[in-house]
């Protein structure tokens, strides 16, 4: 089995020409729905191309989010956001972007965490998913409108002819 975040090592799984995704730590196969639950369980794993050694996390990762985006339903990513976000690539913004998001879902993270806790604390368990997709919607908005500030930021700086 999988290691939990921060434990020992990650697991290893071994991605086939094939493109079947092997699990060293189960020895068996496991299909991208199983590594999905896995990131949301907190399990910590890395993918290798199983011929070349390739470090494939990222491409895999990422794959994982296209198939919940298109699944329906509930789509994490709004048009607007991609929008700004494939704008950032190649744009001298672009190499403050990666952090500003590791910490914004840092951030947003523990806010989720607090607010749970606090609603387990009154309701006893019962989870008001309304008031929660509210709280939700809003720190997108929040997010939305800063990513809106970054890409105005940046094309006062292309306009203004500076390359910092």
């Amino acid at each position: 089995m999988a290691s939990k975040k921060g434990g020992d090592k990650p697991t290893v799984i071994k991605k086939y020409a094939n493109r079947r995704l092997y699990d060293t730590g189960r020895s068996s196969y496991v299909t991208l729905d199983d590594l999905c639950q896995m990131v949301k369980e907190g399990y910590d794993f890395v993918v290798y191309d199983a011929k070349t050694g390739e470090d494939l996390t990222r491409p895999v990762l990422t794959q994982i989010i296209v198939e919940q985006e298109s699944k329906g339903g509930q789509n994490l990513l709004p048009t607007n956001f991609l929008r700004q976000l494939i704008g950032f690539y190649g744009d001298n913004m672009g190499k403050f972007v990666p952090d500003y998001l590791e910490q914004a879902f840092g951030d947003f993270t523990k806010q989720q965490d607090q607010f749970r806790d606090q609603l387990n604390k009154s309701f006893g368990g019962i989870f008001p998913m309304g008031s929660f997709e509210e709280m939700s919607k809003k720190n997108m908005e929040i997010f939305e409108q800063t990513m809106k500030a970054f890409t105005n930021f940046s094309m006062q700086g292309k306009k203004t002819g500076s390359e910092d």
